[in-house]
């Protein structure tokens, strides 16, 4: 018998059922036709091995398995002693089945246990299911940009640095709707995310440090693209899906950037900070503008909500996170430990693949303005004065000069535009938004 092929069916042994030291010894025992001394130490090997990785709550990839097996010098030591009377005595032919781990068994998540049923699930052919998910990146290598599945928007941020928006066309942006409404919706959020969760807002992210006498902002560097496709995949194995179907799924949910977007900026921007965005996004991530990547961002997000929620409550502070904006708040005890505790905040975040962005780093005392994500929280949850007069400004001339003369940044739909932002400040302050949608009606759309 062949290592290759012996390597092969007894990782396929190890993933087939139950991921117990039992379990995978007797399956590699019915498989081979004998009960090996070495497998139950091989067993333990395995499991002890992928317990301490970043996807222990998942079920490790086939090739990661196949690698183990590989390396493993207990293995390679029984293949040289026993190679010739090893052999395959039952091959596994049984149908792929939900696995998934304990605390998402009660989810509720539909039922697809293979590449065909996931097709039918998504009403495509085989052939669309692969060209959705893209798993070979035929997008990125194409020079063709209407065969790929996204529309690309570059803009400039602060400080040099670039933000891309990348929106689904639209069959595939249906897909992906399937996909959140079905699956994603279904997986609770931690209770400090705020951001893209029903019931939750920007208020919600706001009111826990309204009148504290501290406030800590924190930002994360390039949200979304930090999630790479393998995380995305991890999760979909967290909930069970076959490792087929949990490929295919993450792929329709990310896409790697294809270089010829970057030649259409119509901006200044320094070599190395386009160098720096072109690496970022040629890797398969999160897509900022796909519908899924909220709800995404912040399941594969928990782990480090639970890890900062539990440092902020040890020394008394209330924690909230808003997409990629942190807020912490406290009293006196927090006020004399804000330095060090803002350090311990980026190690966690480095340990958990992200990284702060320091410039956007503040510490608000009662003396100055504290605001978070835009609003004033000092005394009460309020818009800021610049933005409140801005806005009042633009209504005003809007409705004495037209809505065109306005128009600075060419929005397709001005009109909804102003209405989205008054709402918005209706929303936060009910009396200032009174008077902005008066001036609102005085305008004469054409």
């Amino acid at each position: 018998m062949q290592k290759p092929l012996l390597v092969s069916v007894l990782a396929k042994s190890f993933l087939a059922g139950e991921p117990t030291v039992g379990e995978i010894a007797a399956r590699c025992s019915r498989t081979l036709g004998r009960n090996w001394r070495w497998l139950r130490p091989l067993a333990e090997r395995y499991v002890n091995g992928f317990a301490d990785q970043t996807y222990r709550h998942a079920h490790p990839r086939l090739r990661d398995v196949v690698q183990f097996l590989q390396q493993d010098e207990g293995f390679e030591r029984a293949w040289l002693k026993h190679s010739r009377e090893l052999s395959v005595k039952q091959w596994l032919n049984e149908p792929l089945h939900m696995r998934p781990v304990a605390a998402a068994e009660n989810w509720g998540v539909p039922t697809i246990e293979s590449v065909g049923s996931l097709a039918d699930w998504l009403q495509l052919t085989l052939g669309e299911l692969k060209w959705f998910a893209d798993l070979k990146g035929l997008g990125y290598k194409t020079g063709n940009p209407t065969l790929g599945h996204y529309h690309y928007r570059v803009l400039p941020k602060q400080f040099g640095t670039i933000r891309l928006i990348e929106s689904p066309k639209p069959r595939l942006k249906e897909l992906q709707q399937r996909i959140l409404t079905q699956i994603l919706y279904r997986i609770p959020a931690h209770s400090a995310a705020h951001g893209f969760i029903k019931g939750r807002s920007i208020q919600t992210f706001t009111g826990p440090h309204v009148g504290k006498r501290i406030v800590l902002r924190m930002d994360l560097r390039d949200f979304f693209p930090t999630f790479p496709a393998a995380r995305i995949q991890s999760l979909f194995r967290t909930l069970g899906y076959p490792e087929s179907v949990a490929s295919l799924l993450g792929g329709m949910c990310t896409n790697a950037t294809p270089w010829r977007v970057w030649s259409k900026a119509t901006f200044d921007s320094g070599p190395s900070q386009l160098q720096e965005a072109r690496a970022l996004y040629a890797r398969p991530h999160l897509p900022q503008g796909a519908p899924t990547s909220p709800a995404l961002s912040n399941i594969c997000s928990f782990r480090v909500d639970c890890r900062l929620n539990g440092l902020a409550h040890s020394m008394g502070v209330e924690y909230t996170r808003y997409a990629d904006d942190l807020a912490f708040s406290g009293g006196g005890s927090f006020e004399r430990q804000v330095e060090r505790f803002s350090t311990l905040v980026a190690a966690i975040l480095l340990e958990e693949g992200f990284s702060v962005n320091y410039r956007k780093t503040r510490i608000m005392r009662q003396g100055v303005r504290q605001h978070l994500a835009g609003l004033v929280v000092n005394h009460h949850v309020n818009v800021m004065r610049t933005d409140f007069d801005l806005l009042k400004a633009t209504l005003t001339n809007c409705a004495r000069l037209g809505p065109e003369s306005q128009n600075r940044e060419s929005h397709p739909s001005f009109r909804s535009h102003l209405e989205g932002r008054v709402n918005f400040v209706e929303m936060i302050n009910p009396a200032k938004g009174k008077r902005l949608r008066a001036i609102l009606e005085r305008i004469k759309w054409g």
